[in-house]
């Protein structure tokens, strides 16, 4: 049992997993919090017969809402550090002394769990759009994440001190990573099992991985933008940032991210060319320079992306008629290998 070292689950409509996640957490911790956002089977009355503290919502607002109220009941409790979990059973309670062992050699550091490494365990669909994900998230946060999409985290709570989260449901997580990374945080990976059950998960793959892309996307032009201005700037990252701004504002915050999406291609070109023009003058985009490859190697990615739907669309017509043709597993790993430079 680990002191100022609690459990956080957002849960909705868990009440068939719930019972045995909190049960084998409160083997390693002290304190579960559980948040019920706004479930209409038992998942409150499960969780609280489980030993949870049970915070509960009426409205069902989202995970980054949830996760949110979570750090904050945690923090006023009393604890320095927290790990979340899904409820839903993806995640192995077992495996929460993992990451606690990694916090102790590594005590302000973020901690993440990582699936990668059970490739043939993950969806195709989902691992392939999680290996594209993590080449571009990587360079918001400054450093190579291995699984930028698995929700099993440590954090240390001063983070939340140091970062504003603007964002809601399933991006708040992605946007945790960046702004942290953006700030300066180390971000180490952990080995977990990768575990999958669709039936549990309340994750939309088109419409979540749609909004989590276009935040990153939106969310890495204003710092390369800074990157490129200025010298030996990887850090971009400060509280009520321009991005911070935008995104207070629900309908402009839409519209700049249609706008972003939309030039994303000529945007890249002309990062590319400040890359090239501006590097002689001073040492621009010093973060992208412990990339193999450098911009080139983005530039090209970017492009890849429309060919990548292409092939895919293809694919699942070809399946429709019987006919088995798979391409963009392998497009994808050429197109967006994860060559970084190690962090000294």
């Amino acid at each position: 049992m680990t002191s100022g070292i609690c459990v956080i689950i957002p849960a909705y409509n868990a009440s068939r997993t719930i019972h045995q996640v909190v049960a084998s957490a409160l083997k390693h911790v002290e304190k579960v919090f559980v948040f019920d956002d706004g479930s209409t089977d038992g998942t409150a009355a499960t969780a609280s017969e489980a030993g949870a503290e049970l915070i509960k919502s009426d409205v069902n607002k989202g995970k980054g809402n949830a996760l949110k109220i979570l750090f904050q009941k945690a923090a006023d409790a009393g604890y320095d550090t927290v790990i979340s979990m899904d409820a839903d059973g993806q995640h192995d309670p077992e495996e929460i002394p993992h990451l606690i062992n990694e916090h102790a050699l590594h005590p302000d550091d973020i901690i993440v769990g990582s699936r990668m490494h059970e490739k043939e365990k993950i969806p195709r669909g989902r691992y392939n759009s999680m290996h594209v994900a993590r080449f571009y998230i990587s360079f918001c946060a400054n450093q190579f994440i291995e699984d930028t999409q698995c929700g099993f985290r440590l954090y240390p709570l001063s983070l939340f001190q140091k970062i504003r989260l603007t964002k809601e449901r399933y991006v708040t997580e992605t946007e945790i990573l960046m702004k942290a990374g953006d700030s300066g945080y180390i971000i180490r990976p952990v080995k977990i099992r990768a575990i999958y059950d669709d039936a549990g998960s309340h994750f939309r793959p088109v419409i979540d991985v749609a909004a989590i892309a276009a935040y990153v996307i939106s969310y890495l032009q204003i710092k390369w933008l800074k990157e490129g201005l200025t010298s030996n700037r990887p850090f971009t990252y400060i509280p009520n940032n321009l991005r911070d701004r935008i995104a207070k504002h629900k309908n402009i915050d839409l519209l700049y991210q249609f706008i972003a999406v939309s030039v994303t291609l000529p945007s890249a070109v002309v990062f590319f060319l400040g890359y090239i023009l501006l590097s002689p003058v001073f040492n621009n985009y010093v973060l992208v320079r412990r990339y193999y490859g450098g911009f080139f190697r983005i530039l090209l990615a970017s492009f890849m992306l429309p060919v990548l739907l292409i092939v895919s669309i293809s694919e699942k017509v070809l399946k429709v008629m019987n006919i088995r043709f798979k391409l963009v597993d392998a497009l994808i790993q050429w197109a967006y290998p994860n060559h970084w430079i190690p962090r000294k």
